[in-house]
């Protein structure tokens, strides 16, 4: 699930957000059962996965900011998506920082980590704070965060440390979750600035060089851009 932070393209791997079936307050009880019965416990220690996997999402988070920055810097509309993500940095910054700081090298490793599913070798206690957060659309209080955890402790008692440990696995899940958004916002950022690019060339051609036109499609075709719908949408204005 954490593997290289980049694609064979030298872009950072697209990876869907935290974001599954929004539950009632009633659902999320029976889900935070079902899941502590589901978790199995590797009593070995392991490696500390979070603390890599933080410094991964600084850097794409950083490279998605520079690169919406730059367009908006060249006068390029922006989505309130990347406006927000222009407007908010510093506070997401902020929030990296307090992580590292409150995540000593080796703590998580300490921390009981799941034997199984999609996060294993992952602390038990982050896994438990992501599939809140994908069940409630990113909109985490202390309330349903209480009753997620008391619900799971009905079934599966954490111990100490874990309960210690949730503030800031919390936090650490936001960031990750907020790094597969600004994922996104970069790739279609560099959509809609190839298709601009594009777009410019072809006029410049159509009224400087009509005659080759044709020949300026082909170039295109062969480059074979991609032909997403940020892609289509910014083509389709120019």
């Amino acid at each position: 699930l954490f593997g290289a932070p980049r694609g064979h393209n030298g872009e950072f791997r697209d990876e869907p957000p935290l974001r599954s079936e929004l539950l009632s307050a009633d659902q999320l009880k029976q889900h935070a059962r079902a899941l502590a019965s589901s978790h199995e416990i590797d009593e070995r220690r392991g490696p500390d996965r979070l603390l890599p996997r933080l410094t991964e999402n600084e850097v794409a988070l950083l490279h998605a900011y520079k690169l919406v920055a730059n367009s908006a810097e060249q006068g390029r509309r922006t989505t309130p998506a990347a406006d927000w993500l222009l407007d908010n940095f510093y506070l997401i910054e902020s929030q990296i920082r307090t992580a590292r700081r409150h995540l000593p090298r080796a703590y998580s490793a300490e921390l009981p980590r799941l034997l199984n599913g999609p996060l294993a070798g992952h602390p038990r206690v982050y896994a438990i704070v992501q599939e809140l957060i994908s069940h409630v659309d990113g909109r985490v209080d202390a309330e349903n965060l209480s009753r997620f955890v008391a619900s799971y402790q009905t079934t599966a008692t954490l111990k100490l440390g874990e309960l210690w440990a949730i503030p800031i696995m919390l936090r650490l899940a936001l960031i990750e979750n907020l790094r597969r958004v600004a994922v996104r916002i970069a790739a279609c950022r560099r959509d809609r600035d190839a298709a601009n690019s594009w777009a410019d060339h072809l006029l410049e051609i159509a009224e400087k060089e009509p005659r080759n036109l044709v020949l300026a499609l082909a170039d295109m075709v062969r480059e074979d851009p991609p032909l997403t719908s940020a892609f289509v949408a910014e083509f389709a204005r120019h």
